[in-house]
């Protein structure tokens, strides 16, 4: 069997590696398998299918911060690549993040609702189904029940400066996503899995299948993490990030350093080298890694894990954390409460850092 998948990246981020373990236990059962990525440089895979230019990215960027166009941009780049698939015959074409800067969605959905095989596509946010956002969670907006308009985000991800079409978007994404006949939506949390049915995408059957994490390598790493930041001694609380900002939590991590005990101390992972140079004393601060390799040793060697997320799915920082022997305290937040039972974490209200 021959099987595409299709993502904004290959090998790094969070959905980047669902794309990478996958084609690694694909292959492992004897299949092809291919990955197809519009950003970034891939990794951990061989059969890849670069999607666009750098250059079409930033155009895409420009079309989507002026115009609020994003997913409508890239036209060349998507047609050149449908003809790469015609060519590759797949047996089935697996979608995760259609955003990023990389694919004319209307172009390819006119493709797939010619293409006579399985569809799967595994949602990993709300941006399918809504006119802008990625997440609405924080906001508790419910627009995209409906119809949206007057984005109350327009400014977040996928950021709009100018024009606000949230209202053409959601029209336009309504009309080009559904009709599929042969398509099958899976979402990693049951959380996720009732905004679909609550969406226009009900119509389509909805699979929850939890996400994975290479156990190979998200598992106690013997480390030196402790001895190279003179933490022997103390009590290392974790967070890890893609990005960090308000929704991850960014600010409950200051707020939380001003209540710790002397022996104890706060390690974030996945900052910015400003937000590094204005942290407090007893926060370390540590650039975004995509070695997960080095990942796994700062899970192993700290006592406990917080995700302190506003928005989430189905989060594999907390998969990554447990299977390295970390516990983990999350807010009570969409997916993220769904990988947590009494025996391997703590659950606790939205904003409480007591």
């Amino acid at each position: 069997m021959r099987v595409l998948q299709i993502n904004s990246v290959c090998g790094i981020g969070s959905t980047g590696r669902i794309a990478t373990d996958m084609d690694k236990v694909l292959k492992s059962l004897g299949h092809e398998s291919y990955i197809a990525y519009g950003r970034d440089k891939p990794l951990h895979c061989e059969n890849t299918i670069k999607i666009g230019t750098k250059l079409d990215n930033y155009v895409h960027l420009a079309k989507t911060r002026i115009f609020d166009q994003h997913g409508f941009g890239s036209k060349l780049s998507t047609l050149k690549f449908i003809k790469k698939v015609k060519q590759l015959n797949p047996d089935i074409i697996h979608l995760h993040n259609l955003h990023g800067y990389y694919l004319n969605i209307e172009i390819l959905f006119r493709f797939l609702k010619e293409f006579h095989k399985t569809i799967i596509w595994t949602l990993h946010d709300c941006w399918t189904f809504t006119g802008h956002c990625a997440s609405f969670d924080y906001l508790q907006c419910d627009k995209w029940k409906t119809g949206c308009n007057k984005c109350p985000q327009k400014t977040e991800y996928p950021s709009s400066l100018l024009i606000d079409q949230s209202e053409s978007n959601f029209h336009k994404k309504k009309e080009i996503f559904t009709g599929v006949k042969n398509l099958i939506i899976v979402t990693p949390s049951e959380w996720l899995k009732q905004k679909v049915k609550q969406s226009f995408l009900c119509e389509y059957p909805v699979i929850v299948i939890n996400n994975g994490i290479d156990l190979d390598t998200f598992q106690p790493q013997k480390n030196a993490f402790r001895e190279k930041f003179d933490l022997c001694n103390k009590f290392i609380i974790l967070g890890v990030a893609n990005v960090w900002g308000m929704k991850k939590g960014y600010q409950y991590f200051i707020d939380l350093s001003a209540r710790l005990q002397p022996n104890e101390v706060i390690v974030m992972v996945g900052l910015t080298k400003k937000q590094i140079r204005n942290l407090p004393h007893n926060i370390i601060g540590i650039e975004k890694t995509n070695n997960v390799k080095e990942l796994a040793e700062i899970y192993t060697a700290s006592d406990v894990f917080i995700n302190p997320t506003l928005e989430d799915n189905f989060p594999t920082t907390n998969l990554e954390s447990l299977a390295c022997g970390t516990p983990v305290i999350t807010f009570n937040t969409g997916g993220s409460v769904e990988s947590i039972d009494t025996s391997s974490g703590i659950v606790v209200e939205k904003g409480n850092i007591d």
